[in-house]
């Protein structure tokens, strides 16, 4: 079957031009930049023949910004002005810091956004990012000799909208044209793939410098499918940096107690202990050796025994992460054909004997680890930039990694599109008012694998106004839920009959945080019961709600057509479901809601057989039934 040329609108080329397009692997310790020449991918090395470019930007008083090697030999006597790692912090809050290892900056809150305080000024992750890659296309464009008319840009599965989002930022700071945002397993799978021949189920095992991402793809004839993605947006080498740093602190003994290290002293001891986790890759045993400020000395000796014993609890959380996402595609570790190693991490001999180990199988490393993310890239930039030659195609078929969602009636949540879903998608789902008159409704899209609105994140609210008048549940609303290739939110909403609209574009200054990611799918399986019961019990306590306004509102308007008895004995039923409606008795609602029907039915029949009389005489009905223009969160239409 052939498939459809993959080129974004206006940019497919002419049979004699080549464009010129990038993939760039924005990394936490390292990037790099590739490009497709003579039909292969490979990396771009700059004047000294590196195509490692570290992640570290350096900011002085006078305005002068330097990028990469150069940068980083100030790290440790110009700490605080020397800025690495910024990936873990970009699109994140200040509650985030929490669980990220020690940095050596003064962060400070920019409105929503967190912000590092340099000589040049307060500094964004944003900008940061923004300098790496203005360094990386001015490498690709000096080598290519020529403009860049875009590049895929690749970013960690498990990237929430804030961190995608602040990472087209920093590429559009930058002025590079993104031609993709692409998820980094399917990169290194779009890689291996092709060069290859591959077919089958894959398992992507992606430890980077501050994340982790397990995904699986099915590959198939040029189709690449991700079935399930898992990981840790704040999980990666960097960790296993800070536990050997721990260590060294803890060994300063009675002298370090009460010590407070500078953030030079900190850099000292980060980058020993980065060098010593990289020398015990080849190496059984390693010297450390730091002198801080003041004379005192660390010198310690380190195994890969003692390595491994304190970063094992790492190797576990990123298996148990491969596990989870076995378990959604409902596969077992003998039906993976085969395991990428993805990320300079997995070059830790503990990671590759913890992988075989559960996988029984020697892991793939034909592709450097550290490079195998930008070369899948720049096949894809090459492919957008429409510069392939006819017959060479392929189609990926990529996924959202939570579920999105609106919050319904009573705190619930109503999942428009579930989680692992492909994108770009689009889906859409009816709702309806919960009053009689509503002309608006306050919509609140949220993200997460929860039934109550509490325990997921909030991405966005706005408000459709203009809803015709109409009796409760007769209106409708189509709500739109959009994710485009980039794996970023869009949210319409269009009530039916007069064609109102809404639209709000998702684009939330805050991210996810470490630990909730994970926790909303491991909650998201191991509540189930007690969501499903906490949202019958809601959905009870608003039908409750329902019946008792319809009641209250007929009898504002014909409660002359009761006795006096009447009157009472539905007053009485009212009063009990009102009482009924604060407890947690979700069978208790259910029987008084059900009690207050049933004692209303003779009240309703003669308010139709009024409402029959008055229209026969050629009376009109109350217009002004419908005043009431109170927002309300959506209610699903029942169909």
């Amino acid at each position: 079957m052939a498939l459809f040329q993959i080129a974004e609108p206006g940019l497919s080329a002419a049979p004699h031009e080549h464009r010129l397009a990038v993939g760039i692997d924005l990394g936490t310790t390292n990037s790099i930049v590739a490009t497709v020449r003579s039909g292969e991918p490979e990396c771009i090395a700059d004047e000294a023949g590196e195509t490692l470019l570290p992640s570290v930007v350096r900011y002085q008083a006078d305005g002068t910004v330097t990028v990469g090697r150069e940068a980083r030999e100030h790290a440790r006597d110009d700490a605080k002005n020397t800025i690495s790692s910024a990936k873990r912090l970009i699109g994140r809050r200040r509650e985030d810091l929490a669980n990220l290892p020690s940095l050596p900056y003064d962060i400070v809150d920019e409105g929503a956004m967190l912000a590092i305080r340099t000589a040049a000024g307060v500094k964004s992750p944003v900008e940061v990012s923004a300098e790496i890659l203005k360094s990386l296309a001015a490498r690709a464009e000096a080598r290519l000799g020529g403009d860049l008319m875009g590049a895929v840009i690749t970013v960690p599965a498990y990237f929430d909208d804030a961190q995608r989002q602040a990472t087209k930022d920093a590429a559009r700071l930058a002025n590079l044209n993104v031609l993709r945002l692409l998820n980094e397993p399917t990169a290194a799978a779009l890689a291996y793939g092709l060069d290859n021949g591959a077919e089958g189920v894959y398992l992507v095992y992606d430890l980077g410098g501050g994340t982790f991402d397990a995904s699986l793809l099915k590959l198939n004839r040029g189709v690449f499918e991700v079935l399930a993605t898992g990981g840790n947006a704040s999980l990666g080498g960097d960790d296993f940096d800070h536990r050997i740093f721990c260590r060294l602190v803890e060994r300063l003994g009675d002298e370090g107690v009460h010590r407070i290290l500078s953030p030079e002293e900190k850099r000292r001891l980060i980058d020993a202990a980065r060098a010593a986790k990289e020398a015990l890759t080849d190496a059984e045993t390693t010297r450390i050796r730091v002198e801080l400020d003041d004379g005192l000395v660390v010198d310690e000796e380190l195994t890969r025994d003692e390595f491994e014993k304190i970063t094992a609890h790492l190797v576990r959380k990123t298996l148990c992460a491969v596990k989870a996402v076995l378990k959604d595609a409902e596969l077992e570790p003998t039906e993976i054909k085969g395991v990428v190693l993805v990320g300079g991490s997995t070059r830790m001999p503990c990671v590759r004997r913890a992988v075989r180990e559960l996988f029984g199988v020697e892991p793939l490393v034909d592709i450097d680890p550290d490079r195998v993310v930008a070369l899948g890239a720049a096949m894809q930039a090459n492919k957008l930039a429409g510069n392939t030659a006819e017959g060479d195609d392929w189609l990926l078929l990529d996924v959202t990694p939570l579920s999105l969602g609106l919050e319904t009636m009573g705190g619930l949540v109503e999942k428009i599109i579930p989680r692992n879903s492909a994108i770009p998608t689009a889906m859409a789902q009816d709702f309806t008012t919960f009053k009689d008159g509503q002309t608006a409704m306050a919509l609140h899209v949220v993200q997460g694998e929860r039934e109550v609105v509490d325990a997921c994140r909030s991405l966005a609210k706005f408000e459709l106004r203009g809803i015709p008048p109409m009796a409760a549940g007769a209106a409708r609303i189509r709500v739109t839920f959009q994710v485009d290739a980039d794996g970023l939110l869009s949210v319409s909403a269009r009530e039916t009959t007069t064609g109102v609209e809404a639209r709000v574009e998702v684009k939330p200054s805050y991210g996810l945080t470490d630990d909730e990611i994970v926790r909303m799918l491991r909650d998201g399986n191991g509540s189930a019961e007690a969501d499903m019961r906490a949202r019958e019990l809601r959905e009870q306590q608003v039908e409750a709600r329902r019946i008792m306004e319809s009641v209250a509102s007929a009898l504002a308007e014909d409660a002359d057509l009761l006795s006096a008895d009447e009157r009472a004995e539905i007053d009485r039923l009212v009063e009990e479901l009102t009482r009924l409606a604060a407890t947690d008795d979700t069978q208790a609602i259910k029987a008084a809601s059900e009690a207050l029907t049933k004692g209303t039915e003779t009240f309703a029949e003669r308010r139709m057989d009024r409402s029959i009389r008055a229209a026969l005489q050629g009376k009109s009905l109350d217009d002004d039934l419908f005043a009431d223009d109170e927002e309300e969160p959506a209610e699903p239409a029942k169909h």
